[in-house]
Formats: structure tokens, sequence, C-alpha cells
């Protein structure tokens, strides 16, 4: 099932970003991955939260609320790249993950959005 999919892949997105995090803050970096930490990890809380929701539209925000916390975890992703914090495979690795979760969140919102109107 598609949303077992999400939520199995925004947990393994989540643990990789955890240990992003630990490897940053070895670093002395704090603010990124204060703010990565956070995003990150939210996209699969929100997913989760989806799970529970109280009728049909609280499904579709809780997913579009995870939708932006992936957009902003990529936005923190590409930010760590271009300050050298990450190197490229690093960055692209977590990027396609980021990525897909994204494009999966996307076709699920479009199909509970599709499937509310009939």
């Amino acid at each position: 099932m598609r949303n077992d999919e999400l939520s199995v892949q925004s947990m393994d997105f989540a643990v990789k970003i955890i240990n992003l995090i630990k490897d940053l803050k070895s670093k002395h970096e704090t603010v990124i991955s204060n703010q990565i930490g956070r995003s990150g990890t939210s996209i699969g809380a929100n997913i989760r939260e989806a799970q529970y929701a109280h009728g049909k539209l609280d499904f579709i925000s809780k997913l579009q609320i995870a939708l932006k916390e992936a957009n902003e975890t990529g936005y923190w992703l590409e930010l760590l790249y271009k300050t050298n914090y990450i190197d490229e495979e690093t960055y692209k690795s977590l990027d396609a993950a980021c990525a897909s979760i994204r494009v999966m969140l996307i076709a699920s919102i479009n199909t509970s959005k599709e499937n509310s109107r009939g």
C-alpha cells in the first residue's frame, strides 16, 4: 500500500537525518543541524498523524504539512552541501530520498483530493 511505503521511507529518512545531525554536531555545527533535525523528522511524524486523521480534510492537511517539511528539508540539505558540511555523495543520496518522499506525498495528496470530490 502506498501509505505504508510512505511511512517506511519517511522513517528511514528520519533515521538518516538523525545520523547526519550526529555528524554535524561533531563538527560543531548546530544552527542548521537543529533546523534540519526539526524539519527532517517532522515529515514522518505528520505522515503518522495523518493515519489517524479526523476525516479526509485533516488527512490531506497533515500530508500537506509533511510536504512543506520535506521541501524545507531539501533547502537545508542544499545549504549544507553548498557550505561544505556534507559532501556531494551524501547530498545526492539524502536529496534523492527526500525527493522520493515528496513525489509520494504529492501523489497521495492529489489522490485524496480527487477521492473527496467524488
